[in-house]
């Protein structure tokens, strides 16, 4: 069979933008399952803004989340295949990419920087993908396509255990530490086995395999891996981590494990989260034209809508402390009024800028305000601001003393807890912590009804924006008193990037 170049290209665009807006039907089943099963209502709220934002997304045809991820690509090549080409297997890749994400009716973000520990500067297309290959018997190219973002990227873990320690024990010490900005419920993948990278590869090619935990707990005669992903399933779910870390009955979706021969002195273990806007897609090229991919049934959605009955409404704009000492942790909210941007870079910028003397930036007050910590996709047609998501908070830990102290803000949204400094800080303040839902990016864009960049524009989605905001749903996380709904982890040692 003869595989031709724009066949290639063309598919792995279309398979990029696919996975931007399409979650697969298995993950919808098993994310309808966990909302039907929920009884904490913080959790099952979440749950239900996940399932309402992928719904609309999959109609609307825009990102599930504001981080539309760094590419992975895994690739099988029939030994028999042979090429109508003039770009290597690679290149190929890479420009399927580079139109996935430059596409002008869905652009998605470009996230990645190269020269990675110096400038920093950015593709601005999202190349390279990270690329795997390997040579089989046959004659037909087989692809799985998956866009991993930061926050559970960032949560993998590796370690070297001794051959008779217990696997179990490592995995249930260690999710914990992963916090909630991997954005549970997803899926866990562990390798287990081979060398460092091999058992890292296994986790991440683990995450591509469908969701079957429930029909391999049907089976009369599971296997002992199969055994171990059941104990494991129902082992992780009992720490009441739960959805966005609110706690409830489900954290994971399905853990999957793969493992491969080892050194007998060795037991190598990776271990990575996939979060609840999980994107991936498989398909095979045999010569015949580009892939064609299933559309996803929209009745596997059930029919939700955000009680706002249940939520609290507040004017930012006018809000004063006595009313904002009011609020209690797990207290739903829909905020209107005025709110200003900002992620890590702009908080660098920032402190280099008040440190000097030089003070904020023109344009940019802070005064009375909540900071939202996003990076938003750009808009498209006649949006105002693209899916605009929460990014994992704690990145911005180590900055949120001099804000408190030096710009006047009354508190941060964001996604996920925060560390025990943080929580001191907000206390001392009199400050609060609210979050958004991760996976919802799209829902709360439509809550956006106008944004503009005030500061720092050259950073594209770094940039400081002014936002009016009309009913955003969010959750007090962390109160005035220092009240932190993030119990699970808080006799945890967490590591916190940055």
């Amino acid at each position: 069979m003869i595989i031709k170049q724009e066949h290639l290209i063309e598919s792995i665009h279309s398979a990029l933008q696919y996975i931007s807006y399409y979650h697969s039907p298995d993950f919808i089943n098993a994310m309808v399952l966990a909302y039907q099963r929920e009884t904490n209502q913080s959790a099952k709220s979440a749950i239900e803004q996940i399932l309402i934002n992928s719904k609309m997304c999959a109609l609307g045809k825009r990102p599930i989340c504001q981080d539309t991820g760094i590419v992975n690509v895994f690739v099988e090549v029939g030994m028999n295949v042979q090429w109508d080409s003039e770009l290597s297997l690679e290149e190929m890749i890479n420009e399927g990419v580079r139109r996935a994400y430059n596409e002008p009716d869905n652009r998605l973000r470009a996230s990645i920087v190269s020269d990675p520990l110096f400038s920093r500067k950015n593709t601005q297309d999202n190349t390279p993908a990270v690329i795997h290959t390997k040579m089989v018997k046959g004659e037909k190219l087989d692809i799985s396509v998956a866009a991993k973002g930061g926050g559970s990227e960032n949560k993998a873990k590796f370690t070297v255990l001794n051959p008779d320690d217990n696997l179990e024990d490592w995995i249930l010490k260690t999710i914990p530490t992963m916090g909630a900005g991997w954005c549970p419920p997803g899926m866990i993948g562990i390798g287990v086995g081979g060398t460092a990278e091999k058992a890292m590869l296994m986790a991440k090619k683990s995450l591509m395999e469908p969701i079957d935990i429930n029909e391999i707990k049907a089976k009369n005669n599971p296997s002992d891996l199969e055994k171990l992903r059941i104990d494991l399933f129902d082992k992780i779910n009992e720490l009441n981590i739960g959805a966005q870390g609110l706690g409830g009955l489900t954290t994971v979706l399905d853990v999957k494990i793969n493992d491969y021969p080892t050194h007998a002195a060795s037991l190598p273990v990776a271990m990575i989260p996939n979060c609840a806007s999980t994107r991936h897609v498989h398909f095979s090229l045999d010569g015949s034209g580009v892939a064609e991919l299933p559309e996803v049934d929209l009745n596997l959605y059930p029919d939700l809508e955000m009680d706002v009955s249940k939520y609290t409404k507040v004017d930012l704009d006018t809000l004063t402390q006595s009313q904002m000492d009011d609020w209690n942790i797990g207290d739903t909210l829909l905020l209107s009024g005025t709110i200003i941007t900002g992620r890590d870079a702009a908080h660098k910028r920032l402190k280099t800028m008040i440190e000097s003397g030089e003070g904020l930036p023109e344009g940019v007050d802070f005064d009375n305000k909540f900071i939202y910590y996003v990076g938003p996709v750009d808009a498209v047609g006649d949006e105002v601001i693209g899916p605009a998501g929460p990014t994992t908070a704690t990145r911005m830990d180590k900055f949120t003393d001099m804000m408190l102290e030096n710009t006047g803000i009354l508190g941060m949204i964001g996604k996920a807890e925060r560390g025990p400094a943080t929580v001191e800080s907000i206390k001392k303040h009199q400050a609060s912590y609210l979050i958004a839902v991760g996976g919802a990016a799209y829902l709360i864009s439509k809550s956006i009804k106008k944004a503009k960049v005030v500061a720092f524009e050259e950073m594209g989605m770094e940039a400081i924006y002014e936002m009016d905001v009309k009913d955003m749903p969010v959750t007090v996380a962390v109160d005035t008193n220092g009240e932190n709904i993030y119990k699970v982890f808080e006799n945890i040692p967490l590591t916190f990037k940055g």
